[in-house]
C-alpha cells in the first residue's frame, strides 16, 4: 500500500501562497489517482482538488477554482497543490490521499490511502 507524506504547510498571510508536497513511498504513484482535501476546525473534510492517473482529469472545487492548481510528477512520486491568493476560509488540515481504483473527487471514503496531513493557516 502507498505511503503518503505532505509537507509545506505554514502561517501566511491573506493573498500568499504555499505549495504543498506529497511525497509518496511503498509504490509507484502512476498507480493513483490523488486527491487533496482539507479539514478546518470542527467542520466536515472536504475535497479540494483531485488528479486523476491521467493529468487531462482534474476537479476543483468551486472555492479554489483559479486559486490552485494540483500537479503530479511520477517520476518523482509527487504530487502538489499550488495555493495562491489564499485566503483566510482556505485554513485547515490539508491531507493527501490515493486511490487505485475510481474515485469521486468530492466524498473521501472513496480513497483508501492518507497522509498524515499538513497545517495551513492564513492571517487575514
Amino acid at each position: 500500500q502507498v505511503r503518503l507524506v505532505e509537507s509545506g504547510g505554514g502561517l501566511v498571510q491573506s493573498g500568499g501562497s504555499l505549495r504543498l508536497s506529497c511525497q509518496a513511498s511503498g509504490a509507484t504513484l502512476d498507480a493513483y489517482a490523488i486527491g487533496w482535501f482539507r479539514q478546518a476546525p470542527g467542520k466536515e473534510r472536504e475535497g479540494v482538488a483531485s488528479i486523476g492517473r491521467s493529468t487531462t482529469s482534474i476537479w476543483y472545487r468551486s472555492s479554489v477554482k483559479g486559486r490552485f492548481t494540483i500537479s503530479r510528477d511520477n517520476t518523482k512520486n509527487s504530487a502538489y497543490l499550488q495555493m495562491n491568493s489564499l485566503k483566510p476560509e482556505d485554513t485547515g488540515v490539508y491531507y493527501c490521499a490515493a486511490e487505485r481504483g475510481l474515485i469521486s473527487p468530492e466524498v473521501a471514503s472513496s480513497f483508501g490511502s492518507w497522509g498524515q496531513g499538513t497545517q495551513v493557516t492564513v492571517s487575514s
